[in-house]
């Protein structure tokens, strides 16, 4: 289930592609599929050992052109282990918001990205992450340890990433039906995964996903300016930069 709309982010199979806090690597596979050259960076090593697996058994099954080759290494957000202008595209989905130095982090992804290169930063939109906050205080740090900071509203962010040389050019919103699950979640708690009804929605978002009948499609679309959990904002860097 992918986060950032590759229409937008337009990745080809010339490009060098950062994917920041990869997790298990939903978006390192797409751009893999579009025969870029991916680094997957995250700080977690049991997910970057998934991705390389992961990697190995679609290069395999021939689902990934053989150009196509992944990096896999741990990396901090906020002193990127990398040269300046490395990267043609940067995918940063559900991170900002774990890291109290995001104007550093920020800094950190304009000097990876090369001049008139693009990044898609995907971050909990503000009223269904405020919802989630109201309902309780595990979902959120200092109570879930290495868990949301803050709660960005979308200007907020889009300033922030114009301070740091990141003209944003696009956006959007993703997900509409995954708010109430996390607002489910929150009420009952958000570690209970047994409860029924968070079991029962779960399994409507997975047959959701699978299937993806015309009719949570349309549902999607129309409740995605107002319940859309993810905000994403494209951003280029300027090509005399």
């Amino acid at each position: 289930m992918l986060t950032v709309d590759y229409e937008r982010l337009v990745v080809e199979d010339d490009h060098k592609v950062l994917d920041l806090g990869c997790g298990f690597g939903r978006h390192a596979y797409e751009s893999l599929r579009r025969g870029a050259t991916v680094t997957a960076c995250d700080m977690a090593l049991p997910e970057l050992q998934e991705v390389r697996a992961t990697y190995a058994a679609m290069l395999q099954a021939g689902e990934i052109p053989d150009s196509a080759i992944v990096f896999a290494c741990a990396g901090d957000a906020t002193q990127l282990p990398f040269n300046d202008g490395s990267f043609d595209r940067i995918i940063a989905s559900e991170v900002l918001e774990h890291i109290h130095d995001d104007d550093c982090a920020l800094q950190e992804l304009f000097r990876v990205l090369k001049p008139g290169g693009k990044i898609a930063i995907t971050i909990p939109a503000y009223l269904p992450e405020k919802v989630c906050w109201a309902l309780s205080d595990e979902y959120h740090a200092p109570k879930e340890i290495g868990g949301h900071v803050r709660i960005y509203r979308k200007n907020e962010l889009k300033g922030k990433m114009q301070s740091h040389g990141l003209e944003p050019i696009d956006y959007h919103r993703a997900h509409a039906l995954h708010s109430p699950y996390w607002w489910l979640k929150c009420a009952v708690g958000p570690k209970n995964s047994d409860h029924p009804l968070v079991k029962t929605y779960l399994r409507f978002l997975t047959w959701d996903i699978v299937k993806q009948p015309w009719i949570t499609k349309i549902l999607e679309k129309l409740l995605q300016p107002v319940l859309g959990k993810s905000a994403i904002i494209y951003a280029q860097k300027a090509a005399t930069a």
